[in-house]
């Protein structure tokens, strides 16, 4: 398998503020990594620093010419925004110099239909953004999708839907994925490795290996630990 991330002794600080210290890791072609910790542990930092939002000190090395989809947690605007779905999808393929033809493309891979380009954003409802979000990171062809609490919000069988619609592409496409997520089994579900975070790394390794008791407890001092049966 060949590595498409590369990252070594990467640190963040804010002002004299320690955000990230010292946090190395790989990522190869194909896998699905989560990301785990509680609120506070550097997450969306970690992700602003792969995508070169953030200062930070260390090592990021992607593969050359590989290609990122991003998906935030929310993004804040104005619901009264005269823009479409439409028009808001349509606006990437053009930076990308893409034909409209792709987005058409790409709302069949989340079931959206062609009306649905019609409807201003703020008459989406919030799963339906969501699914938006995830349509907007795939118009260009991304190698890798970082999907930062994707379906936070969203109920339990919009976020089974959303989370099999990013399986599918894995198996698909060969995408590679990296999420944040706060719930383990999902965690357990749709991924193969896990790397625990709270400002340090604390582990990595696959799910059932690395998410073990001791290692949920020092993650989340007060969290219930659950327990994944097979």
């Amino acid at each position: 398998m060949k590595t498409l991330l590369s990252v070594k002794n990467l640190n963040v600080s804010f002002g004299n503020q320690k955000i990230l210290e010292d946090v190395s890791f790989e990522v190869e072609k194909g896998e699905s990594l989560a990301i785990v910790g509680p609120n506070g542990a550097g997450k969306t930092i970690l992700f602003k620093a792969l995508l070169g939002l953030t200062p930070f000190s260390g090592e990021i090395k992607w593969q050359p010419n590989v290609k990122i989809g991003y998906v935030p947690q929310k993004i804040d605007f104005d619901r009264y925004l005269p823009m479409s779905l439409g028009d808001f999808l349509l606006a990437k393929a053009r930076i990308l110099n893409l034909p409209a033809e792709i987005v058409e493309e790409k709302l069949n891979i989340v079931g959206f239909s062609q009306e649905t380009l019609k409807t201003g954003l703020g008459n989406l409802s919030f799963g339906q953004f969501q699914k938006a979000l995830i349509v907007f990171a795939l118009i260009g062809d991304p190698d890798v999708l970082l999907l930062d609490e994707a379906t936070l919000g969203v109920d339990a069988p919009y976020e089974t839907y959303i989370y099999e619609i990013i399986r599918r592409l894995e198996k698909e496409r060969a995408l590679t994925t990296l999420l944040i997520s706060h719930e383990v089994e999902i965690v357990y579900r749709y991924t193969t490795r896990v790397l625990c975070l709270n400002r340090k790394m604390i582990c990595i390794g696959p799910p059932q290996e690395a998410l073990n008791e001791e290692t949920l407890k020092s993650l989340y001092k007060e969290a219930t630990v659950y327990h994944h049966r097979h």
